[in-house]
């Protein structure tokens, strides 16, 4: 598990380019992006998996779920910013995207 430190502003920067899809909120330390499904059955198979990854982590993100959209923020509350956990949990979010996506996903 990555270890916990909050990342430097640049640092962060160099990170996200690892995210094209992903928004970086300097302010808050956090990343952010919206994910949109074909329907609700594909946005739940998605939250359920990153919600057991996320678990097995003991890193949780901040979600949001309306019908086929769920909007995701990541920080490390413990280091009052943006750690590797957070990138790390965005990495796998977008495979898991690319996993349960679906049809007419964006």
């Amino acid at each position: 598990m990555p270890t916990l430190e909050r990342l430097s502003p640049d640092a962060a920067r160099q990170e996200l380019q690892r995210l094209p899809h992903w928004q970086l909120d300097e302010q808050r330390g956090a990343i952010r992006r919206t994910f949109k499904f074909a329907d609700f059955s594909h946005a739940f198979a998605f939250m359920t998996h990153l919600a057991l990854l996320a678990e097995q982590r003991n890193h949780h993100p901040e979600w949001f779920n309306v019908y086929n959209r769920v909007e995701i923020t990541l920080t490390t509350h413990d280091v009052d910013g943006l750690s590797a956990r957070d990138i790390e949990l965005a990495l796998k979010a977008d495979e898991a995207f690319a996993r349960f996506g679906g049809p007419g996903a964006s």
